[in-house]
């Protein structure tokens, strides 16, 4: 229905949101938005970011995915009350599902 919406948060809705925060922010998401799709970091900050924006209750016909996945990140990250280190740390507690979870194939 919305060509700029996806089911979860995509791999390309990474990147845009580096200038939402501070400077730990934006070193997170260079760190990640360097990396190719399907790297144990993009895993866990797509993970993260399905988490924060409530992607797995979005509906297709809903205003949030009118917005897009970029727009509506971006409006989550933007208003998000956690520091930048603490987003940082719920990164790496992500992080540290993914690797737990790929172990486990």
């Amino acid at each position: 229905m919305y060509p700029e919406s996806e089911i979860l948060f995509p791999y390309r809705a990474i990147a845009p949101l580096r200038k939402e925060r501070g400077t730990e922010w934006r070193d997170l998401v260079d760190q990640v938005s360097n990396q190719r799709d399907g790297n144990e970091d993009t895993l866990a900050f797509s993970l993260m970011m399905i988490r924060l924006c409530d992607c797995l209750n979005c509906d297709q016909s809903s205003y949030k995915a009118s917005l897009g996945c970029v727009a509506c990140a971006r409006r989550t990250v933007a208003a998000e009350k956690m520091s930048d280190l603490m987003l940082r740390q719920s990164f790496e507690q992500t992080r540290h599902e993914v690797r737990e979870h790929l172990s486990l194939r």
